[in-house]
């Protein structure tokens, strides 16, 4: 239990060193879902697909980068606890890049149908 606590310590001690840009992304993100919604004839199904496709990747990006990032490296992660940080982290990212990409997709869907 120690192990998620501390886990769960490190993720918040990085978020505090970059709360500023964490606010500008949720302000971003609400922004951009206000505009798709108001709009209308915005296709979230068609925009879907690509908002995971961009999510997987931001998963992957997250992963390789995210060791380095906070100022550790690959031989360190010898726990299981650390791996388990690691792919929250990175599911987290995904799930934000999906987030901000689903809008975007689903509007550029809506102005190709209506232009066809």
């Amino acid at each position: 239990m120690y192990e998620i606590w501390l886990a769960l310590n490190i993720v918040w001690e990085m978020a505090l060193l970059v709360w500023p840009w964490l606010l500008a992304l949720a302000v971003l993100g609400a922004a951009l879902w206000l505009t798709a919604l108001a709009r209308g004839g915005a296709r979230w199904r068609a925009g879907l697909s690509g908002a995971l496709g961009v999510g997987v990747l931001a998963a992957a990006a997250a992963v390789a980068t995210l060791p380095l990032w906070s100022r550790s490296s690959w031989s360190e992660l010898a726990y299981w606890v650390d791996w388990a940080n690691l792919a929250a982290i990175a599911a987290g990212a995904a799930g934000v890049a999906a987030a901000l990409a689903w809008p975007l997709l689903a509007m550029g869907s809506g102005k190709n149908r209506r232009s066809a």
